[in-house]
């Protein structure tokens, strides 16, 4: 990646890019194109538009992505959008979020004899008609990693629990995971929106749902 920073024209990067990384391409022209919850953002599709008409004029451009540009970051989207406009292209690997925020608290993703699988939901729609099946996902018993799902964390709550999850299972909040600013809560099912409200959490943040969160306090030696 810093390879190809240095080598980039333009750089269209998102709102979780740090200037510290962005500093790797100073010779680049920076297309600002972040996208935050909530408010005014970009379009999607003016984000595209923009992609193909900087390739068009003979620059290498470089779509910068905080974290995995094909887990919920519309990467595939922008991607499937080159192709139809015949503009080649190669997809440089980001580690999701999802993994980067449990590992920088001291959550493994799984854990032998406590989960056997994990699923990455994105929890925007959480309430709508576009909604996940939450209590299809709660009978899993599987831990869930929630994107985007802060301002419908009271609803997923519920949907998990009437399908099935107790309410004292454990959930974090990491907000900001792995920078300066990264904080994490602790709290369950029953009373992680209000802890949410309490302690004014705010995006970006990651939600973990499950066992394996017990796991933070052991690996951090806050238990015996």
């Amino acid at each position: 990646m810093a390879d190809a920073l240095s080598k980039a024209d333009v750089v269209v990067h998102d709102a979780l890019v740090s200037d510290q990384v962005l500093s790797l391409s100073p010779q680049a022209e920076r297309v600002y194109v972040g996208k935050r919850g909530g408010l005014p953002s970009i379009a999607q599709s003016q984000i595209i538009d923009t992609l193909i008409a900087l390739a068009r004029q003979g620059k290498r451009v470089l779509r910068l992505k905080g974290g995995d540009p094909f887990v919920f970051g519309r990467g595939g989207e922008e991607a499937e959008a080159l192709v139809k406009n015949g503009i080649p292209f190669r997809v440089l690997p980001g580690m999701t979020s999802a993994l980067a925020a449990l590992a920088s608290v001291n959550i493994p993703a799984t854990m032998r004899g406590m989960s056997r699988a994990v699923t990455l939901a994105t929890g925007h729609a959480a309430g709508s008609t576009d909604d996940l099946d939450w209590k299809a996902l709660a009978k899993t018993g599987e831990p869930i990693v929630v994107y985007m799902g802060l301002s419908t964390i009271g609803a997923i709550a519920r949907l998990l629990m009437e399908g099935g999850l107790q309410p004292d299972t454990p959930v974090a909040v990491i907000q900001a995971a792995t920078t300066p600013d990264e904080r994490t809560l602790t709290a369950t099912l029953s009373t992680v929106e209000a802890e949410v409200a309490g302690q004014g959490f705010k995006a970006p943040a990651l939600i973990v749902i499950g066992k394996i969160v017990s796991m933070q306090a052991v690996l951090s030696g806050e238990t015996p």
